[in-house]
C-alpha cells in the first residue's frame, strides 16, 4: 500500500458500504500506467503522508473579497463564522453536508450513493469513501436567484501536511437559474491535500452559470472534479481559472442528457515556477441537438508544466450536435512543458464538429510594438499573456464576478518570467 493511501485510509469513519468502496481502492491503489494519467504522475504524491484535517481560525479578511450569499469551507470543516446566507430568496435551500447527514431524511443526501469504480478515477473513490462535509444546493423549480452564491474553500496552516475530501451537491428544477462562484484559496502557506467532487443536475429549460477560480497555496496538492448532468434544454455555463497549487487536476465531465441541452466551457491553465496544472473535459452529447463550446487557454513558464485533454464524444441518435473545441497555449519559456489532447469521436451523422489546439510563443512583433511605447518588457508581457487569457472571461455575465475573475488573472500573471 502507498504511504499516502494508507494515511487516507487511517481516517476512515464510515459504514460497511463505504469500506467496501475504500478497501477497493486500496486493492487497486494509484494508477501507474492508465492513459488519463500519462502526462501526470503520482509518485510523489504517493510517498507522502497526510494527517486529519483540523478546523482552524482565520482571519476574515482573507474573504473580503468575496461577497454573501457565501458558505466557508477551512481545511475542509464548515466554518459558521465566515459564512453568510443572507439575501438568498425563497425556494433555495443551502446547507452544509454535514448538517444534513444529522438529520433523518436519507433522500436529502441519497447523491452520496454514487460510486466510482474504475481504477483510473483514485480521487472520486477516495471522495466517496471519505467525504462528510460539503455545500449541498437546492433551487426550487422556477426561482431565480440573482446574487451569485459562492462556496468557499480555505486551505490553512496547520501543524502537519493535512488532507480533505468535500462532497459538493448543486440541483436546480426546472426554470430555475442560479450563478455559483467556487474559490479555492489560501489563508498562508502549507502543503496540505484538498479533494473536492461536485454532482450539478440541471433539469429541462434550467440555467446554471458557475465560475471556479482555483488560487491555492504554492505548495498544495489539489483535485477537483465536477459530474454534470443537463436535461432538455438546459444551459451550463462554465468558466475556470487553474492559478495555484503544486499539482493540480481538474476533471468536468458533462452529459447532455436532454434534448437541446446547451454547454460553454471555457478556462485558462497557469503553469509557472515548477507547477503542474492538468485538467481533463469529458463532454458526452447524448440526445438530439445539443451543442457544446470548448475555449481554453494555457500558459507555461520557467519549469512549468500543462496538460490539457479535451475529449467529446457524440453518440448515437446525437444527430444535430454542434462540437467545438479550441485549446490554445503560450510557451513563455524553454523549460516549461505543455501537452494538449483533443479528442473527438462521433456515432451520429448530420453533426457539426470541429476541435484544434496550438502552442506557440509571444508575438515578437507585439511585444517590440509596446516596448517601443515605453513599456517595459516584463509588463509589456503581461498585457500580453492577459489579453490572450482575458477571452474565455468574456462570458461571464455578472460584472462584480467578471471583474473579480480579472483581479485574481491579473495577480497571478504578475509572476511569470520572476
Amino acid at each position: 500500500m502507498s504511504a499516502l493511501l494508507d494515511s487516507l485510509a487511517a481516517g476512515f469513519d464510515g459504514d460497511a458500504d463505504r469500506r467496501a468502496q475504500l478497501d477497493a481502492l486500496l486493492h487497486d491503489g494509484l494508477p501507474a500506467r492508465a492513459e488519463a494519467w500519462k502526462y501526470t504522475s503520482l509518485r510523489a504524491l504517493e510517498r507522502r503522508r497526510f494527517g486529519a484535517a483540523q478546523a482552524v481560525a482565520v482571519d476574515p479578511a482573507h474573504l473580503a473579497d468575496i461577497p454573501a450569499p457565501r458558505l466557508v469551507f477551512v481545511n475542509g470543516h464548515f466554518d459558521a463564522t465566515l459564512s453568510d446566507l443572507s439575501g438568498l430568496p425563497a425556494g433555495v435551500d443551502v446547507q452544509p453536508l454535514s448538517q444534513l447527514l444529522q438529520g433523518d431524511d436519507a433522500r436529502a443526501v441519497n447523491f452520496l450513493a454514487r460510486r466510482y469504480a474504475r481504477a483510473d478515477e483514485p480521487f472520486a473513490r477516495l471522495n466517496a469513501a471519505l467525504a462528510r462535509e460539503g455545500a449541498v444546493v437546492r433551487v426550487e423549480a422556477g426561482v431565480e436567484v440573482q446574487a451569485p452564491l459562492h462556496i468557499v474553500s480555505v486551505g490553512a496552516p496547520q501543524d502537519g501536511d493535512a488532507a480533505w475530501h468535500l462532497r459538493h451537491f448543486v440541483e436546480l428544477r426546472a426554470g430555475a437559474t442560479l450563478q455559483l462562484v467556487e474559490h479555492e484559496l489560501a489563508a498562508g502557506e502549507h502543503a496540505h491535500l484538498g479533494n473536492m467532487l461536485l454532482h450539478a443536475h440541471v433539469a429541462k429549460t434550467a440555467r446554471l452559470a458557475h465560475v471556479r477560480v482555483q488560487h491555492a497555496a504554492v505548495r498544495a496538492s489539489l483535485f477537483a472534479r465536477t459530474d454534470a448532468v443537463l436535461a432538455r434544454s438546459a444551459e451550463y455555463l462554465r468558466t475556470d481559472l487553474e492559478l495555484g497549487a503544486a499539482l493540480s487536476r481538474n476533471e468536468l465531465n458533462v452529459r447532455l442528457e436532454g434534448e437541446g441541452a446547451r454547454l460553454r466551457a471555457d478556462g485558462a491553465l497557469l503553469a509557472d515556477g515548477r507547477r503542474h496544472v492538468d485538467t481533463r473535459l469529458g463532454i458526452d452529447h447524448i440526445a438530439r441537438d445539443t451543442a457544446c463550446s470548448l475555449t481554453w487557454r494555457g500558459l507555461a513558464d520557467q519549469r512549468g508544466r500543462a496538460v490539457f485533454h479535451g475529449g467529446i464524444t457524440i453518440h448515437p441518435g446525437a444527430d444535430g450536435t454542434e462540437a467545438a473545441l479550441s485549446n490554445k497555449n503560450l510557451l513563455l519559456s524553454a523549460d516549461a512543458e505543455i501537452d494538449t489532447q483533443p479528442v473527438l469521436v462521433i456515432h451520429a451523422d448530420e453533426v457539426k464538429a470541429a476541435h484544434g489546439a496550438a502552442v506557440g510563443q509571444l508575438d515578437p512583433d507585439a511585444l517590440f510594438y509596446l516596448r517601443a511605447r515605453g513599456i517595459p518588457e516584463a509588463r509589456a508581457r503581461t498585457l500580453l499573456t492577459a489579453a490572450f487569457c482575458r477571452e474565455v472571461l468574456a462570458g461571464i455575465a455578472d460584472a462584480p464576478t467578471r471583474a473579480l475573475t480579472e483581479a485574481a488573472l491579473e495577480r497571478a500573471l504578475e509572476r511569470l518570467g520572476a
